[in-house]
């Protein structure tokens, strides 16, 4: 599991991007730039769906006032998933990532196994603020393991990443 002032994972990641693959690199999204990231379970889920995802987006000029560059949605889900997600969420300023290959997720020490869900291999939901590719400070929801009987969803609002930034 990381923790704060390790440097993100180096990785690709493969978007789909008007009918074609493209793939970049990490270090492309985290180098120069103070962001945001939060990882979650997946896409068109319900706590992702209602709350997480739009509670970021809802918020984005508040996390820009305070010195954000970009927040990012990454989600153990492919290209075409994301693309759908965002558009059914009227997304405009959160960038979604997809990490179908589940490697930034794995090398950040938070893939976990959802089987008993049918979900397969997924993120645990989190969240940190990376600033130039080093992760600042992380919000990790409790209770950390496969299979988990319950969701989470209190330490990594974009509430409480607020608050870490207005200290």
């Amino acid at each position: 599991m990381r923790k704060e002032q390790y440097q993100v994972p180096q990785v690709e990641f493969v978007f789909r991007e008007n009918g074609e693959f493209v793939t970049k690199p990490s270090l492309d999204l985290f180098t120069g730039k103070r962001v945001v990231i939060f990882s979650l379970p997946g896409a068109f889920t319900p706590t992702c769906s209602a709350y997480q995802l739009p509670g970021f987006e809802e918020r984005f000029e508040e996390f820009v006032q305070l010195g954000i560059d970009d927040i990012y949605c990454i989600s153990v889900n492919d290209g075409f998933v994301m693309n759908a997600w965002a558009k059914d969420q009227g997304i405009e300023k959160v960038k979604l990532i997809p990490d179908g290959n589940a490697h930034f997720t794995r090398s950040m020490g938070y893939l976990v196994r959802k089987s008993n869900l049918g979900f397969g291999e997924r993120s645990w939901r989190y969240a940190a603020v990376i600033n130039d590719g080093i992760i600042e400070k992380l919000f990790i929801e409790e209770g950390f393991r496969d299979n988990a009987d319950t969701d989470p969803y209190e330490e990594s609002t974009p509430e409480k990443v607020l608050e870490y930034l207005q200290q």
